[in-house]
């Protein structure tokens, strides 16, 4: 009688199962579906929590792209907290609208200091409620760094995107950061140097508002553009006001005045997204001015010229290649003295002459923001080609400086890989 091996007994089939069940196939069977299983425990537990605080028209903007960004990297992400429409389009739950915390002088703020209080009050409690992996603060610093402090003492991981000014001004509130905020994530060249002098590091991440523009949805015809909004069919001179009402009050009437001294151009308003045509109409001096919502890069992809209001849009039109004006007036004259020679670190006011480390534009501010002279700078650039070719190549000297794009991108997963150590 022949002899069977034991692999040689029964049939295919029982061959198979015994081959299934063998130990070593059955061990390297419960690792290869714990690996999977705890990649995907992973998966879930990775996906954040971020409270997200942005203040301003302008951190509306960047924080709505930083959240597009995570959102690619962590599908899963909640996002809540105080901000604007932007980010409220890219899924974050907005809790507070930034119009509504835009407080700005001295006088402002006393009137509603109520409602700052409020403010804190309810901001405290929800991010206590929500218990988030990062608070995420945009600029904003005077309502930001607060809730650095309040965060800082719950425990809760922050992070800082966009560093105050505290390089131009106030700045002990350096030692608040240091105190406060784990980590920061900042967008000018010099900030880096700056923070070394407190041993303090920073993240760089370049400048978010060339990809901002890029990305932008511009309308490039501008016959379209004239068309829907009944423009007359002559050079744009833009208005760029600001976004807050004290600012808006204060300079809208002078550069309608200066604008009026070329009738050759068709002036046109960049409105504030949180502002109305009710409250424009009281400073446009009797005029019917059209006025663009949601369309200031559309307007500055058309214009000749434009005067702007220090702040960010005064590096948005820049970075638009548009000769510009920059004014600004809000203070008291006497205020301004005194905060300027005690306080203010720095020579320019605007980031375009701060990065570039000279005047690239006429500053225009408080007791020189006259109508003479804004129509003066006015003629300067519509009349002398020289002077504006200057100013263009000074804004491509300043684009070198403002680095490579993707720094919306790059703070994205630079945050996302601090939470994950």
């Amino acid at each position: 009688m022949e002899m069977k091996e034991p692999g040689e007994r029964g049939s295919k089939k029982s061959q198979c199962s015994v081959a299934v069940f063998s130990p070593q196939l059955a061990t390297i069977f419960l690792i290869l579906n714990f690996t999977h299983f705890r990649h995907f425990k992973l998966e879930i537990l990775n996906s954040m929590k971020y409270y997200v605080l942005a203040g301003e028209a302008s951190g509306d903007l960047h924080a709505s792209n930083l959240i597009k960004e995570i959102h690619q990297i962590d599908p899963k992400a909640q996002f809540r907290g105080f901000g604007g429409d932007l980010m409220e389009k890219v899924g974050m739950t907005v809790l507070k609208h930034y119009r509504d915390m835009a407080f700005m002088g001295i006088v402002p703020v006393i009137m509603n200091i109520r409602t700052i209080k409020k403010n804190f009050q309810f901001c405290e409690q929800d991010l206590l409620a929500f218990k988030p992996d990062v608070l995420i603060l945009v600029d904003y610093p005077g309502f930001n760094l607060r809730m650095a402090r309040f965060a800082k003492a719950h425990g809760i991981k922050t992070f800082y995107y966009i560093s105050p000014k505290v390089w131009a001004w106030k700045e002990k509130r350096v030692h608040r950061i240091l105190k406060y905020v784990d980590e920061m994530f900042t967008i000018l060249p010099f900030e880096t140097e700056f923070f070394a002098k407190y041993n303090y590091p920073v993240n760089y991440v370049g400048n978010p508002l060339p990809d901002a523009i890029l990305e932008s949805k511009r309308e490039p015809d501008f016959t379209k553009l004239w068309s829907e909004n009944k423009l007359l069919q002559k050079p744009i001179l833009a208005l760029l006001p600001g976004s807050r009402k004290g600012e808006i009050s204060v300079l809208l009437p002078t550069m309608i005045k200066a604008a009026q001294a070329f009738p050759e151009y068709q002036i046109v308003i960049a409105g504030a997204p949180n502002m109305g045509l009710e409250f424009y109409q009281p400073y446009m001096n009797g005029l019917e001015v059209p006025i663009l919502w949601g369309k200031t890069y559309e307007i500055l992809t058309h214009s000749r010229v434009a005067i702007v209001s220090s702040g960010t849009a005064v590096l948005e039109t820049a970075i638009m290649n548009v000769p510009q004006v920059v004014v600004y007036q809000l203070t008291p004259n006497w205020l301004f003295i005194f905060l300027k020679k005690f306080f203010l670190k720095t020579r320019f006011v605007t980031l375009v002459n701060i990065i570039l480390g000279r005047e690239a534009i006429v500053e225009l501010i408080q007791a020189d923001f006259t109508l003479k002279k804004v129509v003066h700078e006015l003629q300067r650039i519509i009349n002398d080609p020289e002077n504006e070719k200057r100013m263009l190549n000074d804004y491509k000297d300043m684009m070198v400086k403002l680095g490579e794009p993707g720094a919306s991108k790059r703070a994205a997963r630079l945050m996302v890989e601090k939470l994950k150590r």
